[in-house]
């Protein structure tokens, strides 16, 4: 195989297998590895760089481990940049527990296991036992994301993966130095130095390095179109200098630098932390593809069932005895304990580390051990059987415990203007989560003491964003009178909601287009209709529109909806059988079909004609706007040979009639409104359709 076409093809798969894991909802290291192991079967990487370098046999280790050691440092990095010590309030205590007491009861339990199991000598299997302690937060992030539990949960998990990687990796060169490559008996206090030594070089280098970047952003000494590139190289030099200086200890600098950026407060990082995201998912790709490529089907098969029973005890036997030991009178709830001991996939760490002790031994024969050639092997098949493991078991874990929501289809929206807390309510009627926030504290007032969960702060304040409880809430609605601020918003949370949930209010007039308008690349999904801003909405419910419910069926179609309640109906959403919500949008016009509940605001009393709301080009046609291109016709309704329209024709349903319910009924303008006692016949009023 040509060599470029191996290097293009790497990232392609890499990719590939990252996008079936989003379609499929499977494990994505699982798939990369799988991916990997098939390529290995055509293009061995080692034996390829080994003839491109002219027959040379370490070639491929001595070129490939290197830019290994860098990719597993960027994603260290990126992951330090993802951890908020704000979160340790909740997760603090936990996460201390697990990285110490956790960490050397699975060491012990982890050795233990591989000596009995695999038959190892205690030496190999220490060190096997120390890689096996780093949980992967490759896989771990993933997971979470699809799993979305409790946030003390989730914090904790998060803390335990970033923070175990580093002392796993330092632990096992511990072992190493100390009970292979010295034959004579481990000297613990020298071990114990050795640690301390190169935790306290990780850090302070570590932080060296973020006042460093933090005081060259501030001055301005870096361009603003170099904070990424520099931010990644002085990670990058930083981590090679301390593992210079102590190794493996360039693991707990790139980690604190991450920790020491994203959580000043003198520079945003936010362009940072998003250029190492995308650098982050394109390297795990490659790098489980890659060293997937390394490991033979052969050599598995030879491990056999020995291995399959490691992970069993791993899984479980090793894995929950460590968490509930070490969270024993913990702030955590029994539940809480039992998932995060339900958790602890393997990762690239582990990869990365057992292929470079693997290396090393066999590098230096005198430390050849009986069952060494199969330590890497080993930790490959740790990792697979880990991660297809919890990858499956994880989610329906959660929702045993009741630590995940059931789904996601809760609705966060910024605004709570009068319409706005009606349509949640609307919302919260038909079973739907939904959170309003917003700065105005008599509105949030009045949402709270309507029955909505509602949040008093400023939907643009970082603080505020990390305070908030998302979960649940799967979608992103901006409503606020501001089309700035809606935009804005909605770039602030796209870390939160994938841009397919993100929806906007479309633009005034004088803001969506030229000069004076904002880029369409700053605008989320547009909802609803052209046309239907938030003074839109305003002046109709001035005028007396209200939100309704109402169910579709076989006996009360869409076309029977729109002829109850008139053209001027305008169709919010769509709330299937399974409670999953359909937002209505420019982009993805609503189709209503059987068995939804549709949520449309509705005029159920004349409309003046010298109103706002009933300027004829406000008034336009459900059907119009979401099956075809606007008509420039005019309503045959507004020609003087058509007879003059009656709102209360369609607006108001008779009494008796299978549509009407009198708890639903509206006062026309000069009579008194009528209170139901809720009897009667059921109708699209009340949100099911008629007998």
């Amino acid at each position: 195989m040509d060599f470029l076409l191996y290097l293009a093809l790497v990232p392609a798969l890499g990719v590939t297998a990252q996008w079936l894991a989003w379609r499929t909802r499977l494990p994505g290291i699982l798939l990369l590895l799988l991916f990997g192991i098939g390529l290995g079967q055509f293009v061995q990487p080692d034996a390829f760089l080994s003839q491109l370098t002219g027959g040379d046999a370490l070639a491929g280790p001595n070129l490939l481990f290197p830019l290994v050691s860098l990719s597993v440092a960027i994603i260290m990095f990126e992951g330090g940049l993802s951890l908020k010590l704000g979160e340790l309030r909740e997760s603090g205590t936990a996460s201390l527990r697990l990285v110490t007491i956790g960490a050397v009861v699975a060491l012990l339990g982890n050795s233990i296991a591989a000596h009995f199991v695999l038959g190892f000598q205690w030496r190999l299997s220490f060190l096997l036992g120390a890689i096996l302690i780093v949980t992967g937060p490759t896989v771990i992030g993933p997971l979470l994301r699809q799993v979305r539990p409790s946030r003390r949960v989730a914090s904790t998990l998060k803390w335990e993966g970033i923070v175990t990687d580093p002392i796993g990796a330092v632990l096992a060169v511990l072992v190493y130095e100390e009970v292979l490559v010295h034959e004579s008996a481990p000297n613990f206090p020298s071990a114990m130095l050795a640690l301390g030594e190169t935790a306290a070089v990780g850090i302070l280098l570590g932080c060296g390095a973020g006042a460093l970047l933090t005081q060259a952003f501030r001055r301005y000494w870096i361009p603003d179109n170099l904070h990424g590139v520099a931010a990644l190289a002085l990670a990058l030099l930083s981590f090679a200098i301390s593992n210079l200086l102590a190794h493996e200890s360039g693991l707990i600098t790139v980690t604190v630098l991450g920790i020491w950026l994203t959580n000043q407060k003198r520079i945003d990082v936010l362009h940072i932390i998003e250029l190492k995201e995308n650098l982050r998912t394109l390297l795990i790709g490659c790098l489980f593809v890659i060293l997937g490529s390394r490991v033979n089907l052969s050599d598995i098969a030879a491990v056999g069932l020995p291995g399959i029973g490691l992970v069993v005890v791993l899984v479980l036997v090793v894995r929950p005895l460590s968490v509930y030991i070490s969270l024993l009178g913990s702030p955590l709830s029994l539940r809480e304990q039992t998932f995060i001991a339900g958790l602890a996939p393997r990762g690239i760490v582990a990869a990365a580390v057992s292929s470079v002790f693997a290396l090393s031994m066999e590098s230096q024969p005198d430390l050849v051990l009986p069952g060494s050639e199969q330590l890497a092997t080993v930790t490959f098949l740790v990792i697979i059987g880990t991660v297809a493991v919890y990858g499956l078991a994880a989610e329906p874990l959660a929702k045993i415990l009741h630590l995940a929501e059931q789904a996601d289809n809760g609705v966060m929206i910024a605004g709570a203007d009068d319409w706005v807390r009606d349509f949640a309510a609307e919302l919260k009627a038909e079973n739907i989560p939904v959170m309003l926030v917003d700065t105005n504290y008599n509105k949030i007032s009045k949402a709270k003491m309507d029955g909505l969960r509602a949040d008093c702060a400023n939907i643009l304040n970082e603080h505020a964003r990390e305070d908030l409880d998302l979960t649940g809430l799967g979608r992103f609605l901006a409503m606020t009178p501001n089309d700035e601020v809606n935009s804005l918003a909605l770039r602030e949370y796209r870390q939160w909601f994938d841009s397919s949930r993100l929806y906007q209010l479309t633009y005034k007039s004088k803001n969506a287009a030229g000069r004076r308008g904002m880029s369409r690349n700053l605008i989320g999904r547009e909802l609803f209709g052209e046309g239907l801003t938030f003074s839109e909405f305003a002046e109709r419910y001035a005028a007396g529109a209200q939100f309704k419910a109402t169910k579709l069926s076989e006996t009360f179609t869409f076309d029977d909806f729109i002829a109850t309640y008139g053209e001027e109906t305008i169709v919010l959403c769509a709330i299937k059988e399974d409670r999953s919500v359909r937002i209505n949008t420019i982009d993805d016009p609503l189709v209503p079909v059987s068995g939804q509940t549709l949520l449309a605001m509705v005029s159920t009393t004349p409309i003046p004609s010298n109103h706002a709301a009933a300027r004829p080009e406000r008034q336009r046609s459900v059907r119009s706007r979401q099956a075809q291109p606007q008509s420039t016709d005019k309503d045959p309704r507004t020609t003087s040979e058509s007879p003059a329209h009656d709102p209360l024709e369609e607006s108001v349903i008779p009494e008796g009639s299978a549509g009407h319910n009198r708890k639903d009924e509206v006062a026309l303008p000069g009579q008194a409104a009528t209170q139901g006692d809720g009897e009667g016949p059921e109708s699209p009023l009340s949100g099911t359709s008629p007998s």
